[in-house]
């Protein structure tokens, strides 16, 4: 796979910052020639733009723009950001099937080069990019929707040349390397990311998905592939005799890699750790629960951002299954599309990378003959939330399953009163309140929570009810925006209550002191032992979505593992589940600025398969109860852990004894004595004994007085300057202090000399 360097890195990033600005100050400039923000239309304006005008402002309210009701004024900011990112990205996305011969001219049917785009666009009286675009939306409707209203906006001459010259100036280079469109949303998110993060405001919808945001580097997702898929593969092409007789792990690596797929991060252990003899274990463990059959295995990206996991996994499964089931290339691509892969995503505009660099990955596949139809592939915005009121809801509903033939209720009298039962009524609205917080939730919406009872049907009960209830949104033309906006939610819905042999991902991270309260309060209620970081409730949801004996593999913050208020979270998992192989990188692993101060690790952890287990037979977990991980942590940039965690020595520990452990904290070596407040006590530090009188804030003085100093204290939660708005009067050297007068001391101190 071919990756950017870093200098084409830094020249992405500057172009794509800047055509964020471009495009945006376009896009407005374009909105308000419509009078998509004014109350009425201009009177100069034709019957297509008036009717241009009205479609746009439906669009926008469904995005959430607002609109004065007394004035008739709307805010197109959301629509204008929407339009930029439209506007600018079919130039991209073009620019990437161009520079990758894929870019088709539909009539046709045969690749074009942008030149030959530049002749016919002049025949067509449009320009060259606006063509190119156009090619590009119709070969890619699951990336792009053809009959977007932005589409239609025109931008002013002055706009389209700054946009048109930003994406020339970009080398060819840039459009093949395979994590480009990775660092692409990343960059176009970075000035509203510090404006947000600079703001000290509380993290809800809007901010999500700037703000958690961070390109995975290409080694974490080898290594989590290796040591998970990899593994898998490796168990069943390494014999005995050929763990038992290898030499090195190289060795190993090689008899089990096939062409394309070189596992250069599979990672091995000696079966006696004292003596570093005995043959070789995969030190991941050998996925015994997963099927044996490619077809059958399910890998889900819960947070998938731009694809990488994804395209990563694509490119080791399509040589697999050539290789296990002796498919074709192209036959492998698409079964591999069709069956393996699935991606959910918060942001709806990730979700069109994802596809997009998915397909592009399909097409320039090596023996998959390039551009054709694609099979559907499973990735869904898990971000829509219903745009129709409960009652709406719940009369769609009716409407579906008069349609659906179900039967209608009728009270004593023998009276027609719902075609809805109960239950299924009850988990309509229930699955209405759980997606209308879709913006904020995504991926840890969990349709499954609707357990059939006697007040409420599964969500298997109602999941085509569901689907036709969005489908019956189309019913007038105000409601036709609705309908777009929701078209993702039923796929969304399914995946979320699917269940995956592999869940894998980089969860987003958002400390709890960072969160809405409405985000707050669903972490403190849904998963009570990880609410301290978003981060760590992903990891909890991620089990949630595996199967019994399925494998969350993650890149996720380090302080999981030590810091105390995660210790009910250690002691639940290392109880219950099996941690199959974690590596502990430490700062500096990201290459990125945007990471900076970042302390992550990889785990590979695996859910219990107990409960499919008769009683006594022992679970898969039970056999991996050896820890086995790396510490690459003090190695200081990202090459050096990369190489590291490929060749860096594999610790192991018993799992059960990390309980043992000073707040059941992870370590790889054995944390000898007590904490030191079983022996001591924590006492106050300086105590004035009469705050009132000696302590002040800083702005009561016009300008600090010389016997007074700045005090900085404690905050309740993580904010910007937080804790620096007390003085404290203290002379030139705590002689107050030293004067000993009554009341006032320092806890704890004896005497200051």
């Amino acid at each position: 796979m071919k990756f950017l360097s870093s200098m084409h890195r830094k020249q992405l990033e500057r172009v794509v910052v800047e055509a964020r600005d471009d495009a945006e100050a376009g896009a407005r400039a374009a909105l308000e020639s419509l009078a998509v923000h004014d109350r009425e239309s201009y009177a100069h304006m034709k019957s297509a733009e008036r009717a241009l005008r009205r479609r746009l402002r439906a669009h926008g309210r469904q995005i959430g723009d607002r609109r004065d009701p007394r004035s008739g004024v709307q805010a197109i900011d959301r629509l204008t950001h929407e339009c930029a990112y439209e506007h600018w990205h079919g130039m991209l996305f073009a620019r990437f099937l161009a520079e990758n011969e894929l870019l088709i001219e539909p009539e046709a049917g045969i690749p074009v080069t942008l030149d030959e785009c530049e002749d016919l666009a002049k025949d067509q009286g449009i320009e060259k990019w606006m063509l190119a675009a156009r090619f590009a939306q119709r070969m890619l409707p699951q990336v792009f929707r053809p009959d977007h209203p932005v589409f239609a906006v025109q931008f002013a001459q002055e706009h389209r040349l700054n946009l048109e010259a930003l994406i020339d100036s970009l080398p060819p280079d840039v459009f093949t390397a395979t994590d480009s469109l990775g660092w692409v949303y990343q960059f176009w998110q970075s000035k509203k990311k510090n404006e947000v993060n600079s703001s000290g405001e509380k993290i809800g919808a809007t901010e999500l998905p700037a703000v958690t945001q961070l390109f995975t580097e290409p080694y974490m997702v080898s290594f989590l592939l290796d040591n998970s898929l990899g593994a898998w593969w490796a168990a069943r092409q390494l014999s005995d005799s050929d763990l038992s007789n290898a030499g090195s792990e190289i060795e190993l690596r090689r008899k089990a890699a096939v062409p394309g797929v070189p596992l250069d991060y599979l990672r091995f252990a000696r079966r006696d750790a004292a003596t570093e003899d005995g043959g070789w274990h995969l030190a991941a463990g050998a996925f015994e629960s997963w099927p044996n059959n490619l077809a059958e295995l399910k890998i889900l990206d819960p947070c998938c951002g731009s694809g990488h996991f994804l395209v990563a996994a694509l490119s080791m499964l399509v040589p697999l299954r050539m290789e296990a089931e002796g498919l074709s290339a192209r036959e492998a691509v698409d079964a591999t599309l069709r069956h393996n892969l699935h991606g959910l995503e918060l942001d709806e505009r990730c979700v069109q990378l994802a596809a997009f660099s998915l397909a592009v990955a399909a097409w320039t596949w090596p023996g998959a003959e390039g551009y054709r139809p694609l099979p559907e592939l499973n990735i869904a915005c898990s971000g829509l939330a219903p745009n129709a009121s409960k009652e709406r809801w719940t009369a769609l509903a009716e409407q579906a399953a008069a349609a659906g033939g179900l039967p209608a209720e009728r009270d004593l009298l023998g009276t027609e009163d719902s075609l809805l039962s109960a239950p299924l009524r009850v988990s309509l609205e229930s699955l209405y309140d759980l997606f209308k917080q879709a913006p904020e939730r995504g991926s840890l919406i969990n349709p499954r929570a609707l357990k059939a009872d006697l007040l409420q049907s599964s969500y298997e009960s109602v999941r085509t009810l569901f689907a036709s209830v969005l489908d019956n949104e189309q019913t007038t033309d105000e409601q036709t925006e609705r309908a777009v906006i929701a078209q993702g939610m039923a796929q969304a819905a399914d995946l979320l209550a699917g269940s995956y042999h592999l869940v894998i991902t980089n969860v987003p991270y958002l400390a709890r002191g960072k969160q809405s309260q409405s985000i707050r309060d669903y972490c403190q209620t849904r998963y009570p032992d990880s609410k301290n970081d978003l981060a760590t409730v992903f990891l909890e949801r991620c089990l949630e979505l595996c199967t019994a004996g399925g494998t969350a593999s993650l890149v996720l913050p380090q302080n999981l593992l030590f810091l105390a208020s995660y210790r009910k979270l250690r002691e639940k998992l290392l109880k219950a589940e099996g941690w199959n192989l974690l590596a502990r990188l430490g700062e500096g692993a990201f290459e990125s600025q945007a990471a900076a101060g970042a302390f992550v690790a990889l785990l590979i952890i695996g859910r219990s398969d107990a409960a499919d287990k008769a009683p006594g037979q022992k679970s898969e977990q039970d056999c991996i109860r050896t820890m086995r991980g790396l510490n690459v942590s003090e190695s200081r940039t990202a090459n050096d852990k990369a190489a590291r965690l490929s060749d860096g020595a594999v610790k192991q520990v018993e799992q059960a004894q990390q309980l043992e452990n000073p707040d059941a904290r992870i370590a790889f070596s054995k944390i000898s004595g007590d904490l030191l407040e079983k022996h001591a006590a924590g006492h106050q530090g300086i105590a004035t004994g009469d705050y009132p009188c000696f302590g002040r804030k800083f702005w009561e003085f016009p300008s600090l007085p010389a016997d007074w100093r700045f005090q900085q204290s404690t905050v309740l939660s993580t904010i910007d300057f937080g804790g620096r708005e007390n003085v404290l009067h203290w002379g030139k050297e705590g002689e107050i202090y030293l004067e000993r007068r009554q009341g006032v001391r320092i806890q704890g101190g004896g005497d200051m000399e």
